[in-house]
This record gives C-alpha cells, sequence and structure tokens, in this order.
C-alpha cells in the first residue's frame, strides 16, 4: 500500500464525496474551505483548461487563506473540479426542480463527459491535470426522472446526478474512471503525488 506519511494533505473542498474517496483510500487530509473559489464557465464551449483553471483558482484561494495564518512549507493544498460536457457545452448544477429535470433528459439516451481537474500547490510549484471519463445514458422516461430528483435533490452535483446515489440506474455504459464521475480522479491524483 501507498505510504501517505510524508504528505501534509489539505483538501480545499467540503464535499463529501470527495472526502469519502480520500478516506476510503486512507489518505489522511485536513479539509480546508476557501471564500472565493468559484470561476463561472458555465454554459461555455468546453475546453480543458477551463476547467484547469477553475481547480487552480480554487487552490490558489485556500492558499491564499491559509498563509496568512500558517506556516505552508510543508503543506500540498489538493483542489479539483468537476464539470460535465454534453454536446461540447459546459454544465454546472441545477439551479432548481425544472432546470435539474432539462438537464437530466438533455443526457438521456446519450453519451457526455464527466471531467476533473487536479490542481496541486506545494511551496511555490503548482501543478494540474485533468481526466475524462464518457458516460452513457439510457432512455430515460420523464417520471423516473422526475422521481429521481424527488428523492436524491442533485441541486449539488454537476449535471444533476450522482452516480453513486442509492438506485441511481440511468447509466448504460461507462468508459473510463468511476472515481472521477463521483467527483475525485485517484489515479490521477496519485500520479501527481508521484511528481513532487
Amino acid at each position: 500500500m501507498k505510504s501517505f506519511t510524508k504528505y501534509n494533505i489539505i483538501l480545499a473542498s467540503n464535499s463529501s464525496r470527495r472526502k469519502d474517496i480520500l478516506n476510503d483510500a486512507h489518505i489522511p487530509f485536513e479539509s480546508f474551505v476557501p471564500k472565493n473559489d468559484e470561476t463561472d464557465i458555465i454554459g461555455k464551449a468546453y475546453d480543458p483548461s477551463l476547467v484547469i483553471l477553475c481547480a487552480k483558482n480554487k487552490a490558489q484561494a485556500a492558499y491564499n487563506e491559509l498563509s496568512k495564518v500558517r506556516q505552508l512549507d510543508a503543506v500540498v493544498i489538493v483542489s479539483c473540479d468537476t464539470i460535465v460536457v454534453n454536446d461540447n457545452i459546459i454544465i454546472g448544477k441545477p439551479k432548481d426542480k425544472e432546470d435539474a429535470f432539462h438537464i437530466l433528459k438533455s443526457l438521456s439516451d446519450k453519451t457526455h463527459s464527466v471531467v476533473s481537474a487536479i490542481c496541486i500547490i506545494k511551496k511555490d510549484s503548482i501543478f494540474t491535470d485533468y481526466e475524462t471519463t464518457y458516460v452513457t445514458f439510457r432512455k430515460l422516461e420523464d417520471d423516473e426522472i422526475y422521481s429521481y430528483i424527488e428523492d436524491c435533490k442533485p441541486y449539488d452535483k454537476a449535471g444533476s446526478y450522482g452516480i453513486q446515489d442509492p438506485n441511481f440506474n440511468f447509466v448504460k455504459n461507462i468508459k473510463g474512471s468511476l472515481n472521477n464521475v463521483i467527483g475525485f480522479p485517484l489515479m490521477t491524483f496519485y500520479k501527481m503525488l508521484d511528481k513532487l
């Protein structure tokens, strides 16, 4: 098993899904949520540099805030940002129930991509990378979409769904990392740590 004891990791996120992935991988970390970390890219044509910028801005915001109150020389700040791309347009979190319905309806019987970017800041060095997973939904009926929204309330999830949600059965096929779809590409993170 890979040892992470030499890293003092701060996850710049309060996402329960990202915390669960790190905990399940037995990676010690603490969580810190920066105040100003959002970058508006929703509705724009997809470019990987955009989601990388989101992750980078989040990590930088955490670094700037934390550097005022503690020494960061031995700290590894990690941020992640996940988006859904459909028809080459970036989709974010739904505004409300109807928005969630329209987003899920647009993904029905099609393949979309889930892209997660990671940024790591250690001392004066910044490292970024991203991973893409392709998800195909089966044909969805209106009533099951509304039922899922009512039961799981996916308003904090890009693309209006959580693939790990109980009884979520919209997926016909997935090509790539499941952790990436959940919100943290673990293998990409491992590779980045090896470069530190």
